[in-house]
């Protein structure tokens, strides 16, 4: 039987969310509890994919079991994954769904953000970027305007991965700054997100984004120059990639309905 498991977890301590050999990542740490719950391997698929330092929000993965493993769903398997999890991780919920659901393929829409401050704060560094005040958040939000819709984005993709198309349909990006009463942009001592939504991302493709629009915020670069930018399809056009730490993955959308979070009775 296929379950969903939607689970959260700040990404400073790994090295991505995929299993790889000689580092440690949240796919391997949440496989290792499993097993040791269900006293079976129980290899996770997860939606996608984060770098290194990345955080999500929201996560979701699908894993079988056997008929000998289901007694154990339902009887706090989420309490006694999370008792063994590290902190950093938090399992959600766990519930069962149809046998061609699948959390990469079936996700139709998935939404980061990237959040900046322009104050220094030791309780935020690895949970947001720290930028210099004066970057122009209305030039910003113009330029991300020319994201929306089907575009090539080869000129954000980490080269030399193995995609078959780098065209995706953004639906949203946009700067807020919910900590700022400026309407120019956050003030010496506040901050600002960046919200993108979209069907698919490529690798690095939206701390690639925010690192050109950087460049338009600082005077860098045009309109007509991001513009320039998305038709190179060259990553070598656009700007440098920003760091991991203030990037999240907050939202994945599927086409089917998902429990509420506590509603679910598998979790009780």
């Amino acid at each position: 039987m296929r379950y969903f498991v939607e689970f959260a977890y700040n990404g400073s301590n790994f090295h991505g969310s995929q299993r790889q050999p000689n580092a440690v990542s949240v796919q391997e740490t949440m496989e290792n509890a499993f097993a040791l719950v269900l006293r079976q391997p129980v290899p996770l698929t997860f939606a996608g994919r984060t770098d290194a330092g990345v955080h999500a929000e929201q996560m979701f993965a699908h894993f079988e079991i056997t008929d000998d493993g289901l007694p154990v769903i339902g009887y706090g398997l989420r309490e006694r994954l999370n008792s063994l999890l590290p902190a950093s991780i938090a399992i959600r919920q766990i519930f069962p769904v149809s046998d061609d659901a699948h959390a990469r393929f079936s996700a139709i829409a998935r939404t980061y953000e990237y959040r900046i401050t322009t104050t220094k704060d030791p309780f935020k560094p690895l949970l947001a970027t720290r930028v210099a005040p004066g970057l122009d958040f209305a030039a910003m939000n113009k330029a991300a305007t020319l994201l929306l819709g089907k575009h090539d984005f080869a000129s954000f993709c980490k080269v030399h991965t193995d995609v078959k198309t780098t065209f995706c349909t953004i639906s949203r990006a946009e700067w807020r700054y919910p900590t700022s009463n400026s309407a120019s942009g956050p003030t010496s001592d506040s901050e600002a997100v960046f919200t993108i939504s979209a069907d698919r991302f490529l690798r690095n493709m939206v701390r690639a984004v925010v690192g050109t629009l950087f460049e338009v915020g600082r005077g860098k670069l045009t309109l007509e120059g991001f513009r320039q930018v998305i038709e190179a399809q060259n990553r070598c056009a656009a700007g440098q990639s920003v760091p991991p730490q203030g990037l999240f993955l907050t939202h994945i959308q599927y086409p089917f309905d998902l429990p509420t979070l506590g509603d679910c009775e598998n979790d009780k």
